[in-house]
């Protein structure tokens, strides 16, 4: 069982900041980007695997690169930080228009994670409980699909979401701009877990990884 590491606040370089944004001005950002997949869809377009999965796991393997996404709080309220998060990810029922959230191990393996991931798309597919495999783990994170449209903004408001430091990913509708390929991406973070620097960090690498699709996405 995954247990979650107690932050050393003496020498951790955020605690000002984590004490600002969750005590004297607790606040929530979303950043919204087009994040380039051209080289990403080329190479599922030559994979039998599924794009959606190939997706989700892009994002869970950067966001397990950095702590600032895998911190939580422990029941006194102080910072901790998971080993390894799991990705909880939407699929959609298109008789009832609803839809489930499932969940899968997180694992640095893509073919092992596709593996796992991908029946799920199938069995669930038809689910009409939201959480037909229970509730996601505590150290899971959220990412949602708007495969319908394209979009330039998005944004949660979440009620009495302070406690949540996890991220929150929406992916939108790929658009075709000058022969690239581009995908919207929305990150709802907790300013007191990570700035605009780790955000966009965290973007870029998923869009450089997304860029290096052709070696580890085929199957």
């Amino acid at each position: 069982m995954d247990v979650p590491t107690p932050v050393d606040l003496d020498t951790w370089p955020r605690r000002e900041h984590f004490a600002h944004y969750r005590r004297r001005v607790p606040c929530t950002y979303s950043m919204t980007v087009e994040v380039d997949v051209t080289a990403f869809t080329a190479a599922l377009r030559r994979s039998p695997r599924k794009s959606y999965v190939a997706q989700v796991w892009a994002l869970a393997t950067v966001v397990n690169r950095h702590e600032e996404f895998r911190l939580c709080l422990t029941e006194s309220g102080d910072p901790a930080v998971w080993p390894v998060v799991h990705p909880a990810f939407t699929v959609f029922n298109a008789e009832r228009e609803t839809f489930a959230c499932v969940w899968t191990a997180y694992d640095a393996d893509f073919g092992a994670f596709h593996d796992a991931a991908a029946p799920l798309l199938a069995e669930h597919g038809g689910a009409t409980e939201f959480f037909p495999q229970g509730p996601p783990p505590p150290n899971a994170f959220d990412v949602s699909s708007l495969p319908w449209r394209s979009f330039t903004g998005f944004n949660l408001n979440i009620r009495d979401g302070y406690d949540h430091l996890a991220p929150i990913f929406t992916l939108g509708r790929y658009v075709s701009r000058d022969d690239r390929v581009l995908l919207p991406l929305a990150v709802q973070v907790h300013h007191a877990a990570a700035d605009g620097f780790h955000t966009a960090r965290l973007v870029n690498e998923v869009e450089e990884l997304m860029a290096e699709a052709a070696g580890w996405a085929a199957g």
